[in-house]
């Protein structure tokens, strides 16, 4: 219909931050802030309900020439690959606005400003389709992400924020590289789609895999580096912990979907079993850690840590099952890590301790609460009947045809993730009441059931009925496994 509505899905969020630059008082910018969320959650409905499902294409595209000496241009588009991710951030800022409303106290305006810019930028990274566009998009989110935690975070934060930025930052120059190859090795374009038609030289493509492995392996992130995320994750707001979780670790996964996979099938192909053994290990070194925790932002932390090395387990699986598990395990995660996130923030509000060893007993003083957070921990856990048992089980299957070890690998993931996830639920709800649950905290509010009931809707339609879901990615994944296996392994 000649409605740039990407470009609106983009920009809405920056049309907020420039509102709110013009008001005074807190309370009228938390409401423009989830005005104008609110406002760019309905453009993403709208998205997904006029996406057309049966094709790879890309869709609601946007061409203008923005650099024309280098073939830079400002192009937007989406497929079933980047759709899902495009309507989960725009979920999640919804969220964070409210799960920022008492929390944070403080520049207000000057918050919701970051969240803003923030969004817009996480928004772009999911819709560009010129490589420069998409790299302008992926650098410039960690400013307002390195602010949030900086300015917002807990005692430790400075720290957390450097370290956050110096990581993201290696990996995002050794991007940077990796692009220049591309551009000149690809024809002297920045057109994503192009350049996926290209037949590189072995040597390039796994030059190029590694040089993209790095840098996305610190987004999702990977082990070994993956030492920035709890750290952030500990001194991040509530709000900044579930962007974090929810949104910025599938970039990294998003990165290999888009770029590694249909752009370097050969050297995908090649060292898939390298990218199989590294899931394996994120899965159980990130439960070990989980298990050990006992503080309760670190434990949801580390496990998304392991949760993710299921993902990047599928997306290397190179079958259609994985590749489709993987992707409906990224939104799962999001949704369902990000509402771990929430209740660990909402009891942290109530209490000012993280430890697990302080509660006890909420069960009885906040039966709502507790109720709520047994769902999302037995998602976590991929009980069947919720959304993570649907992608879980997708990747499994597809991790056992490609691999064996893997496979069986995961699985003991999974035994991992149920023992410290029952283990911290016990110990909360269930275990002797504290002397802080004896003080009768209140149990959730209107406001906190607003941002927490989408989440909970989510993971049961996912869980019971996810053909929705799989029906918007199966067209792309099964055109990216044609990409990728069409080239033969090895150099």
């Amino acid at each position: 219909m000649g409605i740039p509505l990407l470009s609106f899905i983009i920009f809405t969020p920056v049309a907020g931050a420039a509102v709110l630059m013009l008001l005074r008082g807190d309370d009228a910018a938390r409401w423009t802030a989830l005005s104008f969320t609110v406002l760019d959650l309905a453009l993403c409905i709208a998205m997904l309900v006029g996406f057309d499902t049966t094709t790879h294409a890309m869709q609601f595209t946007e061409m203008r020439s923005w650099v024309p000496a280098l073939g830079i241009n400002y192009a937007l588009g989406i497929d079933g690959i980047s759709a899902l991710f495009v309507f989960l951030t725009a979920l999640l800022g919804s969220i964070c606005v409210l799960a920022s409303w008492v929390a944070i106290d403080r520049k207000v305006k000057e918050f919701m400003i970051c969240l803003l810019s923030m969004q817009a930028l996480m928004l772009g990274v999911f819709c560009a389709l010129d490589l420069f566009l998409f790299y302008v998009f992926w650098e410039a989110m960690l400013i307002p992400m390195y602010l949030i935690i900086g300015v917002w975070g807990g005692e430790g934060r400075v720290y957390a924020a450097i370290k956050f930025f110096l990581y993201t930052l290696a990996g995002s120059l050794l991007f940077l590289i990796g692009v220049i190859v591309l551009y000149f090795y690809g024809g002297r374009s920045f057109d994503i789609l192009a350049l996926t038609e290209q037949d590189l030289p072995f040597r390039i493509q796994s030059w190029l895999f590694f040089a993209f492995l790095i840098a996305f392996a610190v987004k999702v992130p990977m082990v070994p580096v993956h030492t920035w995320l709890p750290d952030a994750h500990v001194q991040a707001p509530t709000a900044g912990s579930i962007i974090l979780a929810g949104v910025l670790l599938k970039m990294g996964a998003y990165g290999f979907l888009r770029f590694s996979l249909p752009m370097l099938p050969e050297a995908s192909m090649h060292y898939s079993t390298l990218m199989l053994a590294l899931s394996v290990l994120a899965i159980v070194y990130g439960g070990l850690l989980a298990l050990a925790q006992d503080d309760l932002k670190k434990l949801v932390a580390y496990s998304s840590i392991s949760h993710m090395g299921i993902v990047t387990l599928g997306i290397f699986a190179l079958n259609l099952r994985g590749l489709e598990g993987g992707i409906l395990q990224m939104f799962n995660h999001g949704v369902t890590t990000g509402a771990l996130f929430l209740f660990v923030g909402l009891i942290y509000e109530r209490t000012h301790t993280r430890s697990i060893a302080d509660y006890g007993g909420l069960m009885k003083v906040a039966p709502v609460y507790t109720t709520f957070l047994a769902l999302f921990t037995l998602s976590s856990m991929a009980l069947p009947g919720t959304n993570s048992f649907v992608g879980e089980l997708l990747v499994l299957s597809g991790g056992f045809a490609a691999n064996l070890v893997a496979g069986s690998a995961a699985v003991l993931g999974a035994l991992l993730g149920a023992a410290y996830l029952l283990g911290m639920y016990g110990k909360v709800a269930l275990g002797p009441a504290s002397v802080g649950v004896q003080l009768k905290i209140r149990d959730l509010n209107a406001r906190e059931m607003a941002a927490i009931l989408p989440l909970a809707v989510f993971v049961l339609w996912v869980g019971f009925y996810p053909k929705p879901f799989l029906n918007i990615i199966d067209a792309s994944v099964k055109h990216l496994l044609t990409q990728v296996q069409s080239k033969e392994s090895g150099p």
